[in-house]
């Protein structure tokens, strides 16, 4: 489901970047252009759109999310360090102006409205992932824990998975970012998740198996 407001937005491409909802993201600001373009931010609502860059196929996703400055911190030579965080997602209807910034005419972008029990589907979302994480602490040899405030809602738990994991999750990071459906989102996310663990699993066999041949 799409809101129907729509507003112009600030835009911000980086590349094979992905923002999720409620993920921080720091940034430091250069470039004349997007000095100019935090200077008009920071005297409006402190908010501009994040949209991945494919420096490939030299091409911007049609769907981005809004990030909002937290922190800003400038410099003497007006290099600025910031920390933002993922507010809306957005659609991308077209590009007002490209100069000095590129600024487009945007719909923000909502989860349609669930009619099911996600739950366990979320619980087996959290079990893959702690597996995941166990797995690749026993392969390094350091111990690595998920945070203690991992989100407990499907909704914002899908977000969280799709802005914090790399390998396989990395590589459909856009894709998740795009879907409407919380339920797909978690799906797509419990298959990768498992995938991983499957291959974590038989590696860690491998491990075992040659350690015990060394002794």
């Amino acid at each position: 489901m799409t809101d129907l407001a729509v507003r112009e937005l600030p835009l911000f491409p980086l590349p094979d970047v992905v923002l999720f909802p409620q993920e921080v993201l720091p940034l430091h600001i250069f470039e004349h252009r997007y000095r100019m373009m935090l200077k008009t931010v920071l005297d409006s609502d402190r908010r501009f759109g994040v949209v991945r860059w494919d420096p490939e196929r030299k091409a911007m996703a049609e769907i981005g999310c809004c990030a909002e400055i937290l922190q800003c911190q400038t410099q003497a030579d007006d290099r600025s360090n910031l920390v933002t965080m993922g507010q809306q997602r957005f659609r991308v209807l077209n590009i007002v102006r490209q100069a000095p910034f590129m600024v487009a005419l945007v719909s923000w972008l909502e989860d349609e409205p669930v009619n099911v029990d996600l739950d366990p589907l979320a619980g087996e979302v959290r079990q893959a992932l702690q597996d995941v994480v166990d797995l690749s602490s026993k392969l390094l040899g350091h111990k690595t824990l998920l945070p203690d405030d991992l989100p407990e809602l499907p909704r914002e738990l899908s977000f969280w998975v799709g802005g914090h994991l790399g390998g396989a999750v990395a590589d459909h990071q856009q894709q998740l970012l795009e879907m409407t459906s919380t339920g797909e989102r978690l799906q797509l996310e419990f298959d990768l998740l498992d995938h991983t663990r499957r291959q974590l699993a038989a590696r860690t066999v491998l491990q075992d198996t040659f350690r015990d041949i060394e002794q």
